[in-house]
């Protein structure tokens, strides 16, 4: 009798307070933790999005957009004429003044790596600000299909 009042008062408070589980890992469901709002501003907008690979000096964009405290990344980068692609997509789960973590799917297409097809990584990764650099830069840099190592850039605005 007791173990069923107990699972009873448990589920009526999981039922009454949705929100509570997900604050103990820190935010509510689907809300970025933001650690800094200057930080979260740097970040909000359109920014230049690179892989080394296909190149330095014509860019791709990433744009950032918030919807009821949900940050949202979306963006593409294109080789001129190869085929060759960074795509990114997924949302912020954590912005603090240096980094930035990030839960959603980087795709890259290079015609010299993974024998010129698709790579795909998905899940939690982390981007930062490493030394006086203008730029977050993915720290989850070797490539999963291949020996290659991988710069994913998203450059201040």
């Amino acid at each position: 009798m007791q173990m069923k009042r107990i699972f009873l008062v448990a589920l009526m408070t999981l039922c009454l307070c949705p929100g509570l589980h997900a604050q103990a890992r820190g935010g509510e469901e689907g809300r970025a933790v933001i650690k800094d709002e200057q930080a979260k501003s740097k970040l909000l907008g359109a920014h230049r999005l690179s892989l080394q690979w296909i190149s330095w000096d014509y860019f791709g964009k990433a744009v950032v957009t918030e919807k009821n405290g949900t940050l949202s990344i979306s963006g593409e980068q294109k080789g001129r004429g190869n085929g060759d692609y960074l795509k990114i997509k997924g949302v912020i789960t954590e912005v603090d003044t240096k980094e930035i973590r990030f839960k959603g799917t980087i795709e890259t297409k290079v015609s010299h790596i993974n024998q010129g097809t698709p790579c795909k990584r998905e899940g939690e990764m982390t981007f930062r600000i490493t030394q006086n650099r203008k730029y977050w830069r993915l720290q989850e840099m070797d490539n999963p299909c291949d020996s290659a190592t991988d710069y994913v850039d998203i450059f201040f605005r």
